[in-house]
C-alpha cells in the first residue's frame, strides 16, 4: 500500500461568451451523484495519457463543438480543498475560455442538460443555498469573472467577444457588459482609438445599428494596453 493518498485531478471551464446583451456562462445539470440534478460548470477528469492543457481542450470540444485555437483559453487556478467533491479527495485545475458567437451547447453523455445562463443570474447566489452551482463551482465561477473583467483592463481580450470586424460601439458594449456598468461613448472612443496597436481601421463601414456608417476595426497586434482601460 502506498504511503501517499489517493487524489483525482480534474478540469473545470469557465466557459464565456455575450449572447443576448449579456455576459453568459456554460453550465450543465448534472445527470448522475453526487449533486444530480444541479448546475455545474463543464469538466472532468485527468485522463492518465493526457496534460492539462489538453484535457481542457477536450472537455471544451466535447461541450461547445469549439477547439482550443478558436477560443482564448488559459489557466484559471486550483481548487483543493479536502471536502469539495464527496466521492473523494480531489483537486481541480480550472480554465477560462472567452469567445463571441459560441453555439447552443449539447449536453455530454454524463449531463442531462447544458445551456447558457447569465453570469449575474448566478454569481449572485449563496454558495451551498438553493439554486447554487454543485462542488465549489461558485467560487470557480466568480474567480473567472473577476479574470476575464480584469484582462480587459490590461490586453485588448475584449475583442475575443467580438466578430472578426466590429465597430468601436461593438466593442463598447463587450466592456460594459462584461464590467457591468455603462461607458461614456466618446471618452471610450478616443480611449481605444489612441491606444497603440489596440485597433486597425479597415476600409469599410456599416450602418446595421442605423444612423451614419460606422468605421469597421479588426483586433491590432497589441498584446497589452498601454495605458490600461481601467474599470474606475
Amino acid at each position: 500500500m502506498s504511503e501517499y493518498p489517493t487524489v483525482a485531478v480534474t478540469v473545470d471551464l469557465v466557459v464565456l461568451t455575450v449572447r443576448e446583451d449579456r455576459l453568459q456562462v456554460l453550465t450543465v445539470r448534472r445527470g448522475e451523484e453526487p449533486y444530480r440534478g444541479r448546475w455545474a460548470l463543464p469538466g472532468g477528469f485527468l485522463r492518465p495519457d493526457e496534460d492539462l492543457p489538453a484535457a481542457a481542450g477536450r472537455e471544451l470540444e466535447e461541450e461547445t463543438g469549439v477547439t482550443s485555437g478558436q477560443v482564448h483559453l488559459e489557466q484559471l487556478g486550483s481548487y483543493g480543498a479536502p471536502d469539495r467533491d464527496p466521492r473523494m479527495r480531489t483537486v481541480t485545475v480550472a480554465y477560462i475560455a472567452l469567445a463571441a458567437d459560441l453555439p447552443v451547447p449539447v449536453a455530454g453523455t454524463d449531463a442531462a442538460d447544458a445551456r447558457w445562463q447569465p453570469v449575474a443570474d448566478l454569481v449572485g447566489r449563496t454558495a451551498g443555498g438553493r439554486g447554487a452551482l454543485a462542488f465549489d463551482h461558485h467560487q470557480v465561477l466568480r474567480d473567472g469573472v473577476e479574470r476575464a473583467r480584469a484582462k480587459l483592463e490590461y490586453t485588448p481580450l475584449a475583442a475575443a467577444f467580438c466578430g472578426r470586424e466590429f465597430t468601436v460601439g461593438d466593442l463598447r458594449r463587450v466592456y460594459e457588459v462584461v464590467w457591468d456598468r455603462p461607458l461614456d461613448p466618446r471618452n471610450f472612443h478616443r480611449k481605444v482609438t489612441g491606444t497603440a496597436g489596440f485597433l486597425e481601421a479597415t476600409d469599410r463601414t456599416t450602418a446595421r445599428d442605423g444612423g451614419r456608417p460606422a468605421r469597421l476595426y479588426r483586433t491590432g497586434p497589441a498584446t497589452s494596453l498601454h495605458p490600461p482601460l481601467l474599470r474606475g
